[in-house]
C-alpha cells in the first residue's frame, strides 16, 4: 500500500463545540462539516492550555517539557532567554522527511524564534508565517510588546524576512499551502497549515462580518473569524480533490486550545477577544484554563477508505496522539530510545468505537499550574477559571484555589471543589502527578 499524504490543519484559538457537526447552530462552518462527514470526529480530545506547549505536543507526540517548552517561547530573535523547541527533538516533520516526505509549515510557529529551534530546525523543508504568538492580518507586526520593544514585524520565508504589507495574512497562508500542493502533489507530502485563525485581532473576511452581524456581540466577531478559518480549509480541501488526492492524503484537523477571553490595549492598540465568543457547553474555563473549556479542542480526522466516515469517538484522546497515529498509517516506526512517544496511536479507537482510551490517568502542565484526570474526576492545582463574563458561566475569571478536585459529571460540571469531600481521590491524583513528574520534569512543582 502506497504511504498516504499528510495534511495537518492546527486553527488557533478555536473552541471545543465551535461548528457545525459540533452542535453549533450559529456558525458557518460548511468545510469543516464536509470533513468530519466524511471523516471521524472525536468528543473528548484535548489540547493544551495555551498556544506553546500544544503546539510542542502535537509536533512531537510527547510531553511539551520533554522538549523543553514549559513557559513561553522567544517571539523576537533577540529575545535573550531564548525559550524554543530544543533542538534535538524528534517531530512529525522530521521522521517524515527522514522517509521522503517533502514537509512544509504555513501559517503560526510559537515554538522558538531563535535560530535553533526555528521551523527548517525542527525538520521543516518549506516555512512561511510568523515565529511568535501572533501578529496583524495587515501590518504583519506583533503587538504583545513590552515597554522596552515596541511592535517589531514578524514575517518570514524559511529563514528570511519577508515585507508583504496590506496582504491579509490567511490569504497568504492559503496561497503558500496551495502553492505547496500544486508542486509536490507527485510525491509523498506533508503540508502542515497552522492558521492564525480564529485567533485576533479579530479582522474577518468582510462579506463573512456582514453574514455573521446578526448574532450578539462577541459571538458575532467570532464567528466571522470562525467562517473565515473555514473559508480557507474549504480552500485547500477543494485542491486536494481538483488534484485527485483524497483518497490517499490522510487529513487531521485540530487546534491548540479552547476559545479566548482575552483582552489587549498596547501601543494605541485596542485587540483582543472581546471578552470571548466560543460557546463550551455545559464546560467551564477557556484558554489559559485546564478546565474542560480550556483544553478540548474540535479533532477530525480522514482518510477515505480507511478512517469511518460519519462517525464519532467520546474516549479521551489527546493531541499528542496524532504523530502515532501520523506515523503508523505511513508505515513508519516510532522513534526509540529517547525519541518514546507518549502519545497513543488513534487508530484502536478509529477501528473499534468501543475501544478503552489510552489514558486511565492523564497529567498536564503549564509553569506553576497543572491538572490531573482519571476517569471522571480531574485536579487542578493552582487553577483557574478564564471563562470570562460573556460565557453562561459567570463565575469565571477567577482562581480556583492551591486545590481544586473537579467531578466531569456533577451537574454543573467542575464547579463544586470535592477535595474536602473526596480526600482519597484528591491524594490519589496528587501521587499520580508525582510519579508523572518524577518522570517528565526536570524540577516538580511544589505540592505542599
Amino acid at each position: 500500500m502506497t504511504p498516504p499524504n499528510v495534511i495537518l490543519i492546527q486553527a488557533d484559538d478555536h473552541g471545543t463545540l465551535d461548528a457545525g457537526c459540533y452542535g453549533s447552530a450559529d456558525l458557518l462552518t460548511p468545510a469543516l462539516d464536509a470533513l468530519a462527514a466524511r471523516g471521524t470526529r472525536f468528543t473528548q480530545a484535548y489540547g493544551h492550555t495555551v498556544c506553546c506547549p500544544s503546539r510542542a505536543a502535537l509536533l512531537t507526540g510527547r510531553y511539551p517539557q520533554r522538549c523543553g517548552i514549559n513557559d513561553w517561547c522567544s517571539n523576537h530573535p533577540s529575545d535573550e532567554r531564548g525559550v524554543g523547541v530544543a533542538s534535538n527533538a524528534v517531530t512529525l516533520a522530521s521522521m517524515l522527511r527522514s522517509r521522503g516526505y517533502r514537509t512544509g509549515l504555513f501559517g503560526k510557529w510559537h515554538l522558538g524564534s531563535r535560530p535553533g529551534s526555528r521551523p527548517r530546525d525542527c525538520g521543516f523543508d518549506e516555512f512561511f508565517g510568523h515565529l511568535g504568538g501572533f501578529i496583524d492580518n495587515y501590518s504583519h507586526q506583533f503587538l504583545h510588546a513590552k515597554p522596552e520593544q515596541p511592535p517589531f514585524h514578524d514575517l518570514w520565508e524559511n529563514e528570511a524576512e519577508v515585507f508583504s504589507d496590506g496582504r491579509y495574512f490567511p490569504d497568504l497562508v492559503t496561497e503558500r499551502a496551495l502553492r505547496f500542493l500544486e508542486q509536490e502533489y507527485r510525491r509523498p507530502f506533508y503540508l502542515h497549515v497552522a492558521p492564525n485563525l480564529p485567533h485576533y485581532p479579530y479582522q474577518p473576511d468582510v462579506d463573512l462580518a456582514e453574514a455573521c452581524a446578526h448574532l450578539p456581540e462577541p459571538r458575532a466577531s467570532y464567528a466571522a473569524m470562525v467562517a473565515t478559518l473555514d473559508r480557507r480549509v474549504g480552500q485547500i480541501l477543494e485542491a486536494v480533490d481538483r488534484l485527485g488526492l483524497r483518497e490517499r492524503t490522510l487529513v487531521c484537523y485540530t487546534s491548540d486550545h479552547g476559545h479566548s477571553t482575552e483582552d489587549f490595549a498596547n501601543w494605541g492598540e485596542s485587540y483582543g477577544a472581546r471578552g470571548g465568543g466560543g460557546d463550551t457547553g455545559p464546560w467551564r474555563g477557556a484558554k489559559g484554563s485546564f478546565l474542560e473549556g480550556g483544553i478540548r479542542v474540535p479533532t477530525i480526522l480522514s482518510l477515505p477508505g480507511t478512517i469511518p466516515a460519519g462517525e464519532v469517538r467520546n474516549q479521551l484522546v489527546t493531541n499528542m496522539d496524532v504523530m502515532p497515529t501520523i506515523l503508523a498509517a505511513c508505515g513508519v516506526p516510532e522513534p526509540g530510545a529517547d525519541g518514546v512517544l507518549d502519545g497513543r496511536s488513534l487508530w484502536p479507537i478509529l477501528n473499534d468505537s468501543t475501544a478503552r482510551t489510552p489514558y486511565e490517568t492523564l497529567c498536564l502542565q503549564w509553569q506553576d499550574r497543572w491538572m490531573v484526570r482519571e476517569g471522571d474526576w480531574k485536579l487542578l492545582f493552582n487553577g483557574v477559571d478564564t471563562t470570562g463574563q460573556h460565557s453562561r458561566h459567570p463565575e469565571g475569571n477567577r482562581e480556583l484555589g492551591r486545590w481544586h478536585l473537579a467531578s466531569l459529571v456533577a451537574d454543573p460540571p467542575e464547579v463544586t471543589n470535592f477535595t474536602a469531600a473526596k480526600p482519597e481521590i484528591t491524594a490519589r491524583l496528587r501521587e499520580a502527578y508525582e510519579h508523572w513528574a518524577v518522570d517528565v520534569l526536570e524540577e516538580r512543582c511544589p505540592v505542599a
